[in-house]
């Protein structure tokens, strides 16, 4: 039974761990953000001319968000929500491409991203394994290294499984003059690439330890989930001098909760059985792109709906398949 504890989702509290967590995510997403304001702006790309006119169709929806309003902005979890399936299972991938590690760790992964995809459980035990997983591979590499493959990675594995509903609601906070977060218990070099593609402001991740550019194999704090992702989110709206009553939040997991009842617009995307149950009780808006079912609630932009249907986990059993 020991070896199916991670099936079982653990409701945690904020913690010590939780709370350096946050602080030190929100930290380093500020760092990158500013770095980023002092360079050109990423150029309008097809994905965003395509948000973008999709939100202009919407006129007729109620005014959300507000535009001009900059005591506002969203937050978005990655994993199921932003994306299908899980940016760190795409990552190790990657790695295995490259030769970072073996066989045996690639079906490990392979299994890990079945599960997620097919369950549509984030489960922070589960999770944990993988992201000590690649804790474990990426020890003693350069940071600016591992960055690089990112990029690549990105092109790869996981450009096309951006969830192009998700992505509308994004562009439409930023169209308002808004700025929009990326939160994700995924590392935040890996968030802060996938933020930078999709044109949005920067991303709250789990930090890697580094000294001198080098990864030493441990996390500051603990992985950015759950209450630790709500820690982010109150820290990173402190330092921005945000009304979280004002500011909208997204995710797909129950595990979010904390994260999602700390704004006054929290909606459930792609919600899990506890997530969906959770805001129907307390009234929040609803999205669903894996089915095409539609809002339980009115004013989410309709021009979202047009969500890809998710894949099932055939092709990272295909890639194991493959490499025997």
């Amino acid at each position: 039974m020991a070896a199916l504890g991670w099936l079982t989702p653990r409701r945690r509290s904020a913690t010590a761990r939780s709370v350096l967590a946050g602080e030190a995510s929100a930290e380093a997403a500020r760092k990158t953000a500013q770095a980023r304001e002092t360079e050109a702006g990423p150029p309008a790309g097809p994905e965003g001319a395509a948000a973008q006119a999709a939100g202009q169709a919407e006129a007729a929806e109620p005014e959300f968000p507000v535009a001009g309003d900059d005591l506002a902005a969203a937050f978005f979890d990655l994993d199921n929500t932003v994306m299908q399936g899980a940016a760190i299972f795409h990552f190790g991938r990657g790695l295995y491409k490259r030769e970072f590690f073996h066989r045996r760790e690639l079906a490990r992964f392979a299994w890990q991203q079945a599960w997620f995809r097919l369950a549509g459980v984030e489960d922070p035990e589960h999770m944990q394994d993988a992201r000590d997983s690649a804790l474990s591979i990426v020890k003693g590499h350069k940071v600016c290294e591992l960055m690089a493959i990112g990029e690549e990675i990105y092109d790869e594995y996981m450009a096309e499984r951006i969830w192009p509903g998700t992505r509308a609601l994004a562009q439409a906070h930023l169209d308002a003059g808004q700025k929009v977060w990326l939160v994700t218990a995924a590392p935040v070099e890996t968030a802060t690439i996938i933020a930078r593609r999709l044109g949005l402001t920067g991303a709250l991740g789990t930090v890697a330890e580094s000294v001198d550019g080098i990864y030493t194999g441990r996390l500051v704090g603990e992985p950015l989930h759950g209450p630790a992702k709500a820690e982010a989110v109150r820290a990173l709206a402190a330092a921005e001098g945000l009304d979280l009553e004002r500011c909208a939040a997204y995710s797909d997991s129950h595990n979010d909760i904390p994260m999602l009842s700390l704004v006054g617009h929290p909606y459930a995307i792609n919600p899990d059985t506890k997530l969906r149950k959770h805001a129907r009780a307390h009234d929040w808006r609803l999205r669903d792109y894996r089915t095409g079912r539609k809002a339980v609630k009115v004013g989410v932009p309709a021009a979202a709906g047009v969500g890809a249907i998710a894949g099932g986990a055939a092709a990272a059993i295909a890639l194991h398949r493959r490499r025997k």
